[in-house]
Parts: C-alpha cells; sequence; structure tokens
C-alpha cells in the first residue's frame, strides 16, 4: 500500500478510538459553584447552579433545630471545631430544607464561605475516596446525604461508620457531615430487634447497628406538626408569595387539604400552597 491509501485508514482507525476512549473526567474544583452532587462513577462533582430550597425564614415550627443548626455550622464555616449532624423524624417535617437553607444562610453572612455537596445514598461507599479529594481544599464543604438509612444485610454503614470519625485520617477538618433519616438509629426497628434474638451477644451486635448514629455530634429530632402550627406554616407561604386570600378560607381550606392528606407537615403545607396558587393563576417565583 502506498502512502496515499493509508492515509483513510489511519484517520478511521483514529476516529474510532476517539469514539471508543472514556469521555474526559471533569476538573475537580469546589470552587466553581456553591452546590455539587457528588457522582461516584467516573469521581466528579457536578455543578447545581439553582439549588431547590425555601428562604429560611419561611420554615416555621423547628425553631430549636434551626437555632442549633445554624450555630453548628456557622462555627464550621469560621474554622473551630463542630459535630457531624443527623436530623431525623417524621417525613416532610423540613429536614433536608433546614440543611439546603442553612447553607445559604451562612453563604450570605460569609460570601461563598461553604460548598454543600450532595452524596446519594448508594453512593456511601465511594465516601473514602470524596474525602481523599477534599482533603487539602482550601474551601470548607458540607457533605450532605438525603434520607440516609440502612436494610438487611447492608454492610455499607460500616464504611460510612469509619469515614465519620474512625480510621487513620479521620474527617478532614475542611468537610463535615450532614445526613436526614426517618430513623434514629438508622435501622428499621426489626433489625435492631432481630439482631438481639439471633446474636451470641446481643449487647454487641446491636451495639453494632446503632453505633452510626452515635458518630454524629448533633441530634435534631423532628415531629409531627400540630394544627396552629401546621396554619402558620400556610399562611407564612401565602404571605411570601403574595395569595390574595381572606384568613379564614385560607385556614378553612388548609385544614381541609390536610384532612384528605391525613396528614400535617411543611411539606403537606407546601403542596397545598402550590395546588391554591395554581387554581389563583398565581405563580410561585
Amino acid at each position: 500500500m502506498n502512502e496515499d491509501d493509508i492515509r483513510p485508514l489511519l484517520r478511521r482507525i483514529d476516529t474510532t478510538l476517539e469514539r471508543l476512549a472514556p469521555p474526559a473526567v471533569p476538573a475537580f474544583d469546589v470552587e466553581a459553584a456553591d452546590a455539587f452532587v457528588w457522582h461516584a462513577d467516573g469521581g466528579w462533582l457536578e455543578a447545581v447552579a439553582d439549588v431547590n430550597r425555601v428562604p429560611l425564614g419561611l420554615l416555621q415550627g423547628i425553631d430549636r433545630q434551626r437555632d442549633l443548626l445554624i450555630e453548628n455550622t456557622r462555627r464550621f464555616a469560621g474554622g473551630y471545631p463542630a459535630n457531624n449532624a443527623l436530623l431525623w423524624g417524621a417525613r416532610g417535617t423540613g429536614k433536608s430544607s433546614l440543611v439546603k437553607a442553612v447553607h445559604a444562610q451562612i453563604n450570605s453572612e460569609r460570601d461563598r464561605v461553604l460548598a454543600l455537596i450532595e452524596i446519594h445514598r448508594e453512593d456511601t461507599q465511594s465516601l473514602p475516596r470524596l474525602l481523599n479529594s477534599l482533603r487539602g481544599q482550601m474551601r470548607r464543604c458540607v457533605l450532605f446525604c438525603d434520607d440516609l438509612s440502612f436494610d438487611g444485610q447492608d454492610a455499607s454503614f460500616k464504611s460510612l461508620k469509619a469515614v465519620l470519625e474512625g480510621g487513620i485520617e479521620g474527617r478532614p477538618a475542611n468537610v463535615i457531615f450532614y445526613a436526614t433519616s426517618n430513623r434514629r438509629h438508622l435501622m428499621p426497628r426489626e433489625m435492631i430487634e432481630n439482631e438481639r434474638s439471633t446474636a451470641i451477644n446481643p449487647a454487641e451486635s446491636t451495639d453494632e447497628k446503632v453505633s452510626l448514629s452515635d458518630r454524629f455530634g448533633l441530634w435534631l429530632g423532628f415531629h409531627v406538626c400540630d394544627q396552629a402550627t401546621f396554619l402558620t406554616i400556610v399562611e407564612g407561604y401565602a404571605r411570601h408569595f403574595g395569595l390574595d386570600v381572606a384568613g379564614d378560607e385560607l385556614r378553612a381550606r388548609a385544614v381541609e387539604w390536610s384532612v384528605t392528606r391525613g396528614a400535617r407537615s411543611g411539606r403537606v403545607a407546601w403542596q397545598f400552597v402550590q395546588d391554591l396558587a395554581g387554581s389563583l393563576g398565581k405563580k410561585l417565583d
């Protein structure tokens, strides 16, 4: 084959190899945005330009939890010792909303001091890799895992336990871990009771299962709100978004909505407000 015959063949080979090559991993830059999602496959951070959150002032009925988490986060942002936090309790009570709102509040006080990095529950085994990448970074980072829990023979809690407070290296000074869960000990009650009934040493086996939650120095409990608190949340949303509905009518419609849902919570209040705004032809901007 002469040179003219070989050139097209080499170009086709080059094009084929480019298609087969894996995409380049994006640069690991925690300064690129204020919020990220961690992708364990490939080990990279996806920047989130617009975080889905509500203003801190609209979170009603959780004043104590709010104040404690703000203070803990403010200390961490200032370079002082702070605790990992577990926000546990009833669904829809504002746990994840509070984490995101506190992050925004601290960054408004100290410009872009914190990066919020969400890690999915199924990716917790990749935490050591993420922490190694964050170790030595100048920016302080809040790792956030929403709806953290473990079932059955899931052993990934052991690696998470070591990352939070154990291991030789320990948690980097510029990283703190916040998690939400419906379970105080991150395990279903029946799983803990099964361990007690089947283990050779029930106390030791149960201690291993619940010791993960002990790695969180700050426990914040969230509970189902009463009707007065529920209505306060609804009224706060209505004022904030300028929904022009008379007070008595607003409360009556909100109570009816909560009865049809069989629950009262911040999430139910928000769902009612979305329905109300839609019926009024009003956008929630």
